[in-house]
């Protein structure tokens, strides 16, 4: 007979652990090679733009926090949707976050081949066949237990901090003249059509651009399920992604910039490759890709974890296949890590066979997050406004309450409108819509059903 615990997940990470999943979450190939086209858009000013960006996910976590410290037996911050807003929101919002990571299991994969494949001399196999191999090699390790999981963030995490610390000291020295032959390089901020050379609003609209960089710090709400000390995690978590943020993008950039002419800079080549070569650091090149492959792999083995544990809550709802609670000996949810491989799978040869429909299945993820967030922030304002009118204060209450609430609402309200209005974005927010009315359908065929 099986008993409620046979089923329950494990408690098996540990707080270096969680202090490494909490920063590889906003440490992603987005920072490495996608900054080179936000760039682009804003000029030196970008920093700007990511620290905007950073101000609202900021505000997104502390909200995330306070409901997950409130609520510290929710398994996955999905559910904070179905507590403040019903059912249908809980079931809605956990598969479009699923899907949401589904589709980037693929994505990771492929842009793992193709770095192993082009930029390090792995060629023996095809790209097909190399991101297979890595697919299969991540749901290793997913299966295996929460802890290894922990273990391979754990070190994919140091490398990534390690780097960027790295060359933020190398940079700095560089840009403030100490390493580079002809003096501080420091008048690359200004020098080539000022700080914002295309004016303000390129900074705002470089917003709708960045923003997806930075997706991923909730990562530790859902591991926080599977920690040795999970209030305390989400609490460092919701306290210093600010000054992650700070460090890892703004300043990271603020020296790119400082030692290379932004105009200099074009996607999809990576900026801080670019840096290091006109620093003349030997190997520049191959130490990025290096760095970029950790990255990638870094996201692809949250992604499996991740996708295995927002599809075990679902199950125990009762709004995906019960069959899916199921977990092996190392209380892992082994079913939906296998099925989370199989979506993974089908987005590998979707790409290899049309890269027209991969391009859809990518575009209709694109802005789903956004609306996830949206959900999350109307969730957060509905459960407080109950804590406080039962007389319950919170133990890591959301700053400026409601005024901050609803200004993070209007922003991510205002990125999704600037998304419509930008015609290289509009495609990816109109079939983001088509994912959350089928969504929002499938919910009605179930509740239909009973």
């Amino acid at each position: 007979m099986e008993t409620k615990n046979d089923n329950a997940l494990s408690r098996s990470l540990q707080p270096r652990h969680m202090f490494m999943i909490t920063i590889g979450g906003i440490i992603g190939a987005g920072l490495f090679v996608g900054s080179s086209s936000a760039i682009e858009t804003a000029g030196p000013a970008v920093v700007v733009s990511y620290a905007i960006t950073g101000l609202l996910v900021l505000l997104v976590m502390r909200m995330l926090g306070e409901m997950a410290v409130s609520m510290q037996g929710v398994r996955s911050f999905t559910e904070f949707a179905r507590a403040g807003l019903g059912n249908w929101a809980g079931f809605s919002i956990g598969w479009l976050y699923w899907y949401f990571w589904g589709i980037v299991i693929p994505i990771e994969a492929i842009a793992g081949a193709k770095i192993l494949h082009d930029d390090l001399g792995f060629n023996a196999l095809t790209q097909l066949q190399t991101g297979g191999i890595l697919m299969v090699l991540m749901t290793g390790v997913n299966l295996m237990s929460a802890r290894s999981y922990g273990e391979f963030e754990f070190w994919f995490s140091s490398i990534k901090v390690g780097a960027i610390l790295a060359f933020v000291l190398v940079a700095a020295a560089y840009a403030f003249g100490f390493t580079s032959p002809n003096g501080n390089t420091l008048s690359n901020l200004v020098s080539h059509g000022g700080f914002a050379p295309m004016g303000w609003v390129a900074v705002l609209a470089a917003v709708t651009t960045v923003i997806f960089s930075m997706m991923g710090a909730e990562i530790v709400t859902i591991a926080a399920a599977e920690s040795t000390e999970p209030a305390k995690a989400v609490a460092r978590m919701t306290s210093s992604v600010i000054s992650r943020i700070m460090l890892f993008y703004v300043l990271s950039l603020t020296f790119i910039l400082a030692v290379v002419p932004w105009t200099d800079i074009h996607a999809p080549e990576s900026p801080f490759t670019h840096a290091l070569e006109v620093m003349g650091i030997p190997g520049a090149s191959q130490i990025m890709n290096f760095i970029i492959l950790t990255a990638v792999l870094s996201c692809l083995n949250s992604c499996f974890y991740i996708c295995s544990r927002v599809l075990f809550v679902l199950a125990e709802k009762g709004d995906a296949p019960r069959w899916l609670v199921k977990t092996n000996a190392q209380k892992v949810p082994s079913r939906s890590v296998l099925l989370g491989a199989v979506a993974g799978f089908i987005g590998l040869f979707a790409q290899a066979a049309s890269e027209s429909v991969f391009t859809f299945l990518v575009n209709a993820s694109g802005a789903i997050i956004l609306f996830i967030y949206i959900a999350m922030a109307v969730a957060q304002i509905r459960l407080r406004r109950r804590a406080d009118a039962a007389g319950h204060k919170p133990v890591l209450p959301m700053w400026g309450f409601p005024y901050l609430s609803y200004f993070a609402i209007g922003a991510m309200v205002a990125v999704l409108l600037a998304m419509v209005l930008t015609p290289a974005l509009s495609t990816q927010f109109w079939a983001s819509v088509v994912s959350v009315v089928v969504v929002l359908l499938a919910y009605q065929v179930r509740r239909a059903r009973g």
